[in-house]
């Protein structure tokens, strides 16, 4: 008992000894249905938002806030098991909270595509039982089944899960058209609809953004 006290109180893992009963918490008050499972999610993925961020991340198509439990879970079993095999046997002094600092980034990174993976293996279990989340399934990739109407409507279905239909609402200056491969980037509540824009414009966007961001940093740091 009193080894597990001293690996949880320890530095890094006393983070996650933080965050994960909070995570706990969390679900079990969406259970209660005291919080919404969509708590993170917004109509738009334009904005530097926890959810947006996620997506670009590779965790499009499950709510935020499995994505990041789920995160969160594996980043904290890297951390443990770099406490217990290495971390706990050596003099660091000080120096034990840059490491540790080190050894957080390093177990995010590492858990980061494993769990953007487990995420892509259950979406179509989120597609079939979460109907009424719709804003989950921004950023999944569609494709466009035929030409829109005179109104700009279309449908769609999602790349991986090919049985699963989402309305298109097309604007005049960006309308799907039949076998476009397109992306959810807006859900418009109130049409049940969603906004989609080309794979490459998507990506163009993305990469424009960071670069953005990149350079209001440096921008940042010279001043």
């Amino acid at each position: 008992m009193e080894l597990l006290t001293e690996i949880t109180l320890s530095f890094p893992v006393v983070v996650f000894s933080v965050l994960m009963p909070l995570v706990l918490l969390y679900w079990v008050l969406v259970a209660l249905r005291l919080l919404p499972l969509e708590l993170f999610e917004h109509d738009s993925l334009k904005g530097d938002y926890l959810s947006s961020s996620l997506v670009a991340l590779g965790f499009a198509g499950v709510p935020a806030s499995f994505a990041l439990s789920v995160l969160l879970l594996l980043a904290s079993a890297f951390t443990i098991a770099v406490e217990v095999l290495a971390l706990r046997w050596l003099d660091l002094g000080f120096f034990r909270v840059p490491l540790g600092l080190v050894v957080l980034w390093a177990s995010l990174a590492v858990a980061s595509p494993l769990a953007a993976g487990l995420c892509a293996s259950v979406r179509r279990w989120f597609h079939r039982h979460l109907l009424g989340h719709q804003r989950c399934l921004l950023g999944e990739q569609v494709e466009v089944l035929a030409e829109p109407d005179a109104d700009g409507w279309t449908r769609a279905v999602l790349l991986d899960d090919r049985d699963y239909e989402v309305r298109l609402h097309g604007k005049p200056e960006n309308m799907p058209h039949a076998g476009d491969r397109r992306v959810l980037v807006k859900y418009v509540a109130d049409e049940n609809s969603y906004r989609s824009v080309n794979e490459t414009e998507y990506r163009e966007a993305r990469g424009h953004l960071k670069r953005l961001r990149l350079a209001s940093k440096q921008s940042s740091q010279v001043l």
